[in-house]
């Protein structure tokens, strides 16, 4: 697997670098600037981004805007985001196209490098990811009132299912039957009036729809 990595503090480029390659992921070019993103991901067109969201020059949004760009030129680009804090205007901006291969997580998950390394390959393969922190503050953007019709146990399944997690995974994460992830599943589709899939990816892209309002 082929990456491209941007990132602007040398010491963290350099681990994530390391840790990459550590794992079979080649880093075919590491840069520490917005507009040397965009250049780099469409000269190399990798298997893979991670992107810092804030980068020089105006450490605002230069490195999700630079791979957003880069996945109009390059539909499915995949790309993993990693940000310090939640910024929810990123993370729906990021899922707007609906074509997947889209991750966010925070850079505090990178200390848990089974998770960062199995969000790196779900993105490569055209995975949705979403850092629960993220899922549960867009779940929060919605307001109370949206979430009425779930039930407690519907909304951690739901939290679940926007991590792109399948139902095997959801039943051992809450001790239950994959049976019963299913009820709840068709549960929560019916109460928010979304579309059922089988298609994990759909799946959270179908949520990640309604918690963006629409």
């Amino acid at each position: 697997m082929r990456a491209v990595l941007a990132e602007d503090h040398a010491l963290l480029r350099d681990g994530l670098i390391r840790l990459l390659s550590a794992h079979d992921i080649e880093v075919v070019d590491a840069v520490d600037n917005g507009p040397s993103l965009q250049q780099s991901l469409l000269t190399h067109r990798p298997d893979v981004a991670v992107v810092d969201v804030r980068l020089p020059p105006t450490f605002t949004d230069e490195g999700v805007r630079a791979a957003i760009e880069a996945r109009q030129q390059i539909p499915g680009l995949p790309v993993l985001v990693l940000s310090q804090y939640v910024e929810q205007l990123y993370a729906r901006e990021l899922m707007s196209d609906r074509t997947g291969g889209v991750g966010y997580l925070l850079k505090d998950r990178v200390s848990n490098i089974a998770t960062f390394i199995d969000a790196v390959h779900r993105v490569a393969s055209g995975g949705t990811v979403m850092d629960p922190e993220v899922v549960a503050q867009l779940l929060s953007g919605r307001g109370q009132h949206a979430m009425d019709a779930l039930t407690a146990r519907e909304r951690e399944v739901l939290g679940l299912m926007a991590e792109g997690r399948s139902n095997a995974s959801i039943a051992a994460s809450l001790f239950i039957t994959e049976k019963a992830v299913g009820k709840h599943t068709a549960n929560i589709f019916r109460k928010l009036d979304l579309p059922q899939s089988e298609d994990d990816n759909r799946r959270v892209l179908a949520v990640l729809a309604y918690l963006n309002g629409g």
